[in-house]
């Protein structure tokens, strides 16, 4: 990622050019994301083939303004942190899914990001509702954070006996807990980009993917709250549990929530399999 690459990203998150690579940059930058830029699987509704290039999400998320998935969020902002000065190490995760299941290989794609200033974190701008800040990754007790009450710990044996790396306590897989429900297991393992293009594509085209049950874009809002437009019902939750739900009857209120509530501007209306 080049200079005038990083500056239009940073022009997209509202954010300034950091002086250092610091845990309070760090902090800054992934809040700005949550806030700016959904997590949304239009893609999948659209036709559009999701792929996982530097140059094709920087067109995507920074040239159309638009957002995406975990592997296109976590990857693209990767990047920026690289570019930036951050020691920055992608992550495989399978997420929990009902009665504890854990999802397929490469489910989720999370980040170590190492500042100079703060030791390592785990941070993850892809996951929807999650942590609004990164979590301190060597840390086994409780974090507070506006998102939940958060623990990382180490995972415990999974369907085929095994808990990761060499069944040691610096390569064992790490479980990430909120509010006390494990959200997903996370493998140390250093992985690269292309690593997750099995995941994407399963996501994408899977009958068992919960990716092509609607379309899905929400974001952070600058309360603390959450907006979401799952098909066509708009979601408003406030920080303290309040909410609000609004059924979308026509294609021009669903294109006018997309762009006046995400910055999303689309020509149709994203669409589930057989909606």
């Amino acid at each position: 990622m080049d200079t005038p690459q990083v500056d239009a990203y940073l022009r997209r998150l509202g954010a300034e050019y950091p002086a250092w690579p610091t845990l309070d940059a760090l902090r800054e930058l992934h809040l700005r994301h949550l806030r700016t830029v959904p997590f949304e699987n239009l893609s999948v509704h659209l036709g559009e083939e999701i792929v996982l290039q530097e140059e094709r999400l920087l067109d995507k998320v920074v040239g159309a303004r638009r957002g995406g998935f975990c592997y296109e969020l976590n990857g693209l902002f990767a990047a920026l942190l690289t570019a930036l000065g951050y020691e920055v190490t992608l992550l495989a995760a399978r997420v929990y899914g009902e009665g504890g299941a854990l999802g397929i290989p490469y489910d989720h794609l999370a980040l170590l990001v190492r500042t100079v200033d703060g030791g390592d974190w785990l941070a993850d701008v892809g996951f929807g509702a999650h942590s609004h800040g990164p979590l301190e990754f060597g840390e086994r007790g409780e974090q507070e954070d506006p998102g939940g009450t958060f623990r990382i710990v180490e995972a415990g044996p999974d369907e085929a006996g095994m808990r990761g790396g060499h069944d040691t306590a610096r390569a064992a897989d790490l479980d990430v807990l909120r509010d006390g429900q494990a959200v997903y297991r996370v493998e140390p393992r250093p992985r690269v980009l292309g690593d997750f293009v099995s995941g994407a594509w399963w996501h994408s085209t899977s009958p068992r993917s919960h990716f092509l049950r609607s379309p899905v874009c929400s974001r952070l809002t600058e309360d603390g709250g959450r907006i979401t437009l799952s098909g066509r019902r708009l979601t408003t939750t406030t920080p303290d549990g309040g909410r609000e739900e609004r059924e979308l009857v026509t294609d021009e209120e669903v294109l006018a929530a997309y762009r006046d509530r995400f910055g999303v501007h689309l020509d149709e209306v994203p669409t589930a399999p057989g909606g």
